[in-house]
């Protein structure tokens, strides 16, 4: 063991002796540090602890939002380790890139990113302790077996608990990781199995530190009043009351980053939306001096802009030459003009919120040594290999410091959904702190939330199919229009490369499920003012919803079965993809009884989506009534994400998908009004309630021997379209446009 940690493991050093082990070590990092530990130290991107008490510590790259990814690495590492299961602790591991690789979670990898990590980390440990024992016994290591947080000398029965062994293992030599041997999975005591969450003993008795439950010595409080209209900015500030407003220490303006320009520091657009700081002893006193300003603002350049305004340019964008064509296979446009039963349909999704329970929140410290400290429940505290923009290196820039000069503390996030991977919130509490020299807290209402967010994009989708005689799919084109995310973040000069504002907009790769052998995709966008970015599971939310809609009205069409159907168009050329969707179609319709009669007004609904490696297919069924009106009343959804490391986390993550995504089936709607959000709180935004929730199944398609990307984000695509295609089958409605309309089946 051979560098230094600069790492402050307080719980873990006051014990005593430890064995600090790691699995990944840049050169760079090993050569001329003092250990702080011993005279050796494994200092690793994610790395363990164990303690002469024999407690185990795991540090964890991941940020944990509620996606349960402190549980699947500790199972992962206690697997390895031999760990016994009580014993373990899950801390956040420190924002040091250098060090830690992988300090952030989008895209639904986090499990994926730390199968062999954690696995190698977990190994290495046994592998020392193991080789400890032997000495100590004058053994051969042959004879040792780990087991249950000890190790055992089989001919003797001798036991030594890890704790015992710590000192002597911290003498030890690294083991290289191409020479330590992985657990047969036949052999695992963790992994595979239902294991609760770590994490949530600490939520349920209310422990767990939150971003809003920072509290740092003579820390102060703020709110800023924001500009309602997007891209304004403050003309005139009257807070002669507002500072007599008790509790209130400050009032002054922070200016605004990336609306009108962007910046060269940083080099990129943060859209943080500047206005008026009001700093207090707290939260209640500055919110009330917020309300005592009297203020007027400039609307900016979307002050014409409106959800009408929007959906005035749709249709013409939808009919018209393309920006982009994704995916032009055979003649799609020739078959659809002269050939076969034509089928159209447009499919229109609006605005939508992020809506997390915890409202955007961030505290920092600007110190005068020009160190700056920063608390933040972020998806992004460091740079990652695919992503070098972190909360880190963006305070740097615009503190122009040195990113080792910003310290980031990741704290846990009362959900994210994409949203936390920005990081306006934090750059305006370092805005404030910047001024106040002093660490202070800045928190968003809810209202700042609804009105500052950064929005699922708008979308509408034009679709036309052509079936032959025989009812197969013989052509399908399809026009997605939609307000770009690339558009918000990128420099003038790389949008003017219409491939890169249509990059994050749809599936570029020809993944349509279904075999048609005239096959168009293109694209055209819509400039808006409204600030869009990664909502969850981005484009496939609205993909999916077009898809699967049109696809079951291509199979009414041709008088078959939707799921049928389905199983019957999958693509023969791509068999890897096709066996693994019909193995989740197969197992949702079972499950649900799909085909068995429902009561008048009841209808069931199919629909699959791939999510990155996780296919999952969702049955939805409904009922519709005079008086009680539309009920959501089950779903039944079958998933292959690979291996399951946690059968228990997988299906939470499944059930919080489909939940999620009832929102902006039944109610949830963002609208726009002179280039600002008309919506502010629940009451207007509904999210689901547990009333509306449905009765949900979850079923797991065993198999595989790695852990597949994607299944935080997997359960939101399908159940849009399943939902959608069960009011029809309950009443003859078709739905085209979400949030559902009630007034559609009045008639």
């Amino acid at each position: 063991m051979n560098t230094e940690t600069t790492v402050d493991r307080r719980t873990v050093l006051k014990s005593g002796a430890a064995l600090i082990v790691g699995f990944y070590l840049p050169a760079r990092a090993r050569a001329g540090k003092r250990s702080v530990h011993g005279p050796q130290t494994f200092e690793a991107n994610a790395w363990i602890a164990v303690s002469a008490d024999d407690r185990i510590t795991l540090l964890t790259e991941i940020p944990e939002m509620g996606q349960g990814t402190r549980t699947a690495d500790a199972m992962m590492l206690a697997d390895e380790l031999e760990a016994d299961w009580p014993t373990i602790r899950v801390e956040q591991a420190p924002t040091i890139p250098d060090v830690y690789k992988h300090l952030g979670t989008g895209g639904s990898g986090g499990t994926t990113g730390t199968w062999m990590p954690m696995r190698q980390a977990g190994a290495q440990a046994r592998e020392m302790l193991l080789t400890a024992a032997a000495n100590q016994w004058s053994v051969p290591k042959g004879e040792c077996q780990a087991s249950n947080g000890r190790i055992i000398h089989l001919p003797t029965g001798r036991q030594l608990r890890y704790g015992e062994l710590v000192e002597a293992a911290s003498r030890l030599p690294a083991v290289r990781l191409d020479q330590i041997p992985l657990k047969d999975p036949r052999s695992y005591r963790f992994i595979g199995k239902p294991i609760a969450r770590v994490d949530v003993p600490s939520k349920v008795g209310g422990t767990a530190a939150f971003g809003t439950d920072v509290r740092i010595p003579g820390m102060l409080f703020a709110v800023i009043a924001r500009c309602p209209h997007f891209g304004g900015e403050l003309a005139t500030c009257d807070d002669s009351i507002a500072r007599t407003v008790p509790g209130v220490r400050r009032i002054f303006r922070v200016p605004p980053i990336g609306f009108t320009r962007l910046t060269a520091e940083v080099g990129r657009n943060l859209n943080v939306a500047g206005g008026v700081a009001v700093v207090a002893d707290s939260t209640w006193a500055a919110i009330q001096g917020r309300k005592a300003l009297k203020l007027t603002w400039n609307k900016g350049p979307g002050a014409l802009e409106s959800t009408q305004s929007l959906r005035a340019q749709f249709r013409p964008l939808a009919a018209g030459p393309p920006t982009v064509v994704s995916v032009d296979r055979g003649d799609a446009l020739q078959v659809l003009e002269h050939a076969g039963k034509r089928v159209e349909a447009e499919y229109e999704l609006p605005f939508q919120a992020h809506a997390t329970m915890e409202p955007m929140n961030a505290t920092a410290h600007v110190r005068d040594d020009g160190r700056i400290e920063v608390w933040s429940p972020t998806q992004i505290p460091g740079p990652r290999p695919s992503s070098p923009a972190a909360t880190q290196t963006e305070i740097a820039a615009l503190a122009k410091v040195p990113p080792d000069h910003v310290t980031v503390h990741t704290m846990f996030s009362g959900g994210s959904f994409g949203r936390r991977y920005q990081w306006d919130y934090t750059a305006e509490a370092w805005q404030v702190a910047n001024e106040m020299r002093v660490p202070v807290q800045v928190l968003w209402t809810r209202e700042d939330d609804m009105q500052h967010d950064f929005y699922r994009q708008y979308s509408y989708q034009r679709m036309s199919g052509v079936l032959d005689d025989r009812g197969n799919i013989v052509a399908w084109a399809r026009r997605l229009v939609s307000t770009p995310i690339r558009s918000v973040f990128d420099s003038a000069e790389s949008l003017k490369d219409p491939e890169n504002v249509a990059s994050q907009e749809m599936d570029s790769s020809d993944s349509l499920p279904y075999q048609v052998s005239n096959y168009l995709l293109d694209y055209a966008p819509v400039n808006s003012v409204v600030p869009r970015a990664w909502w969850r599971s981005v484009s496939s939310s609205f993909e999916a919803f077009a898809i699967e809609c049109f696809i079951d009205e291509l199979a009414h069409a041709a008088g078959a079965d939707p799921y049928q159907f389905r199983l019957r168009n999958l693509r023969p050329d791509r068999p890897e993809n096709s066996r693994k969707l019909r193995g989740v179609l197969e197992l949702a319709a079972n499950r649900s009884g799909w085909g068995q009669p429902l009561p008048p007004g009841h209808g069931r609904g199919i629909a699959c989506y791939q999510f990155a490696g996780t296919y999952v297919a969702q049955v939805a069924e409904v009922s519709f009534g005079k008086s009680v009106g539309l009920q959501v009343n089950r779903v039944v959804a079958a998933v292959d994400c690979g291996f399951s490391v946690n059968p228990n986390n997988v299906c939470a993550l499944i059930e919080g998908g489909i939940n999620y995504a009832l929102t902006p089936v039944l109610s949830g709607e963002i609208t726009i009004k002179g280039g600002a959000v008309e919506q502010n709180n629940f009451h207007d935004y509904k999210v689901l309630r547990m009333a509306d929730a449905p009765e949900i199944e979850v079923h797991i398609v065993p198999g595989g021997t790695d852990p597949a990307d994607g299944v935080g984000e997997a359960g939101v695509p399908p159940l849009a379209p399943a939902v959608a295609n069960a009011i029809f089958a309950a009443t003859r409605v078709r739905l085209r446009r979400l949030p559902i309309d009630t007034r559609l089946f009045e008639t």
